[in-house]
């Protein structure tokens, strides 16, 4: 079975490269050092310290291996996938709330660099995937834990 492409822009592959550099070198050295110190304080049935820092280590190791995979299936966008007519990953979309008549620009991004606080919202979320393909102008309806919110797209650039 194929494994899924990961979406990124040239600015979120520098973030992912830099987060493994950073596992890779410092991270693992400094949770090696706290195992270590850990040992150091005799028997390891009963030590909370050494606990902890195998589980940081399991953690740090299993964030590298997906890294990894993330990076090797990486298909980076250096403008929207689109015409520019149209939402596209890589857009930059200015959204009316139709309800509360507030605009907000969100940037369209693959899942790995989505971050909603940074209006940075995946191509594959329920808002994303009801925008890929609207012009300037359209409505899109998204069903939402409370019911239906609704969007009008106000402007579109790269």
């Amino acid at each position: 079975m194929p494994e899924k492409e990961v979406i990124l822009t040239p600015e979120g592959l520098r973030n992912l490269e830099a987060e493994l550099e950073y596992l890779r070198t410092t991270k693992r050295r400094e949770v090696a050092a706290r195992i270590k110190q850990a040992i150091e304080f005799g028997d390891i049935t009963d030590n909370s310290e050494y606990e902890d820092a195998k589980n940081e280590q399991a953690f740090v190791e299993g964030r590298v291996a997906l890294l990894e995979k993330m990076l090797r299936n990486a298909v980076v966008i250096s403008e929207p996938t689109g015409n520019g007519d149209t939402v596209a990953v890589g857009s930059r979309v200015v959204l009316r709330d139709l309800d509360g008549g507030d605009e907000e620009e969100y940037t369209i991004v693959g899942s790995a660099e989505a971050n909603p606080m940074k209006k940075r919202i995946s191509n594959e979320s329920p808002v994303g995937k009801a925008l890929l393909g609207k012009a300037v102008g359209s409505i899109v309806e998204v069903a939402v834990p409370l019911g239906t919110v609704r969007y009008q797209v106000v402007s579109i650039a790269k």
